[in-house]
Formats: structure tokens, C-alpha cells, sequence
């Protein structure tokens, strides 16, 4: 099976973008060790402070699933999600 690239973008509420790039940066930390990452990285826009992106990759969707179960996802939400606008998650499709 192919890998599973996966793009998701976070926004931050007005102050709160300074401990959301926190737990994502901890979160990002974390989700390297899950099985079937390959590849984990948080960016904060340089043209829309507060907005911040992952650039994932994974083995397959089922180490996906499993991340998305994975105590550390939900750490994350429960910590940071009334700081949270708006999160997309976008699993990729080569053309």
C-alpha cells in the first residue's frame, strides 16, 4: 500500500496561538514515536500568525486511525481545544 501523506491546519484564537504552537510541538514530538510515522512536522504561517500546519506521513491509514486514537491526540484536543478555531484535517491524494 501507498503512504498516506496528510496535511491538517490549525487555527489559533486571538492569544492563545503562543501555547497552541506549544502542544502542537509536543504533540508533533510524540506522534514521531507512533507506529507507522514516518515523517511529523509543525509550521506556524509566517503570513497568518496563529495559523499553524502539519505535514504528515504515514505507512498506511490504519497507522493513521491508530494515531488518531492515540492518548497524546487526545491530550491535545483536551488541553488546547477551547483555544482552537478551526482544525482541517486533509489526507492527500497524488494526481
Amino acid at each position: 500500500m501507498a503512504e498516506l501523506n496528510v496535511v491538517a491546519t490549525i487555527s489559533a484564537k486571538e492569544g492563545t496561538a503562543e501555547s497552541v504552537g506549544a502542544a502542537l510541538k509536543t504533540l508533533a514530538e510524540a506522534s514521531r514515536g507512533d507506529d507507522g510515522c514516518i515523517a511529523y512536522e509543525v509550521y506556524e504561517s509566517g503570513s497568518a500568525p496563529g495559523t499553524f500546519v502539519t505535514v504528515e506521513k504515514w505507512e498506511s491509514q490504519e497507522a493513521l486511525d491508530a494515531h488518531m486514537k492515540a492518548p497524546h491526540v487526545a491530550d491535545a484536543f483536551a488541553t488546547q481545544g477551547d483555544a482552537l478555531e478551526n482544525v482541517a484535517i486533509h489526507p492527500l491524494k497524488s494526481y
